[in-house]
Formats: structure tokens, C-alpha cells, sequence
């Protein structure tokens, strides 16, 4: 779907805070503009975004048409016990994006 670029620790200690960072590559359409025939062009945003640490959801957003292009994600959870966080997302299209990263707490 789109290039994704993830950005927090690899490890980290019980109960420390530990900062997410997302850069989702998406056109984010929002349906209030015109091609170059006149058209309107369709809208297409990346509408709903889930994160789960060990299965568990720490985030869910609903993101609506105002989000900018390539929406930018910074978000932070309590590293608890060793598992991997994952982050996924769908479209109005359909598509449906992922990302996911271990974090080892010691």
C-alpha cells in the first residue's frame, strides 16, 4: 500500500515511557478537488488506525479529510513487558497498511 517509516526503541526498561513515531506515505485525497478535466477526484484518506502492544490496543484513531498527505504519527505507550507493537491501517479504497516493531524490556 504505501511506504512506512518507523521510528522507536528496541529496548527499554519495565515502565518506561517509550515514543512511537510513524510516517505513513498516502496522498490522503480529500475529495474537495479538482483533476485537470474539471473532475472531482475521489476521495481516498486513510481512515482508521489501530496499535496494539502484545494484542493488547493502546491507540485508535478515526482520521477524517483535514489530515495532511503522508500523515505523520508521534504517539507514546508504557513498555510493560517484552512483545512487539503493531500499527494498522485502512483506507477508503480499501487497502489496508501495516507496520509492526519488537521491544525488548529488561
Amino acid at each position: 500500500m504505501a511506504r512506512v517509516l518507523l521510528h522507536m526503541k528496541k529496548t527499554a526498561a519495565p515502565g518506561e515511557i517509550v515514543e512511537v513515531k510513524l510516517l505513513i506515505s498516502h496522498p490522503m485525497e480529500s475529495g474537495q478537488r479538482k483533476d485537470e478535466t474539471g473532475q472531482m477526484v475521489k476521495r481516498n484518506i486513510i481512515h482508521s488506525f489501530r496499535c496494539t502492544y502484545n494484542g493488547a490496543e493502546v491507540l485508535r484513531l478515526d482520521l477524517h479529510p483535514a489530515i495532511a498527505a503522508n500523515p505523520y504519527l508521534a504517539f507514546s505507550l508504557r513498555a510493560e513487558k517484552s512483545g512487539t507493537v503493531e500499527m494498522r491501517w485502512v483506507d477508503d479504497e480499501g487497502a489496508e497498511g501495516s507496520a509492526s516493531a519488537p521491544l525488548e524490556v529488561g
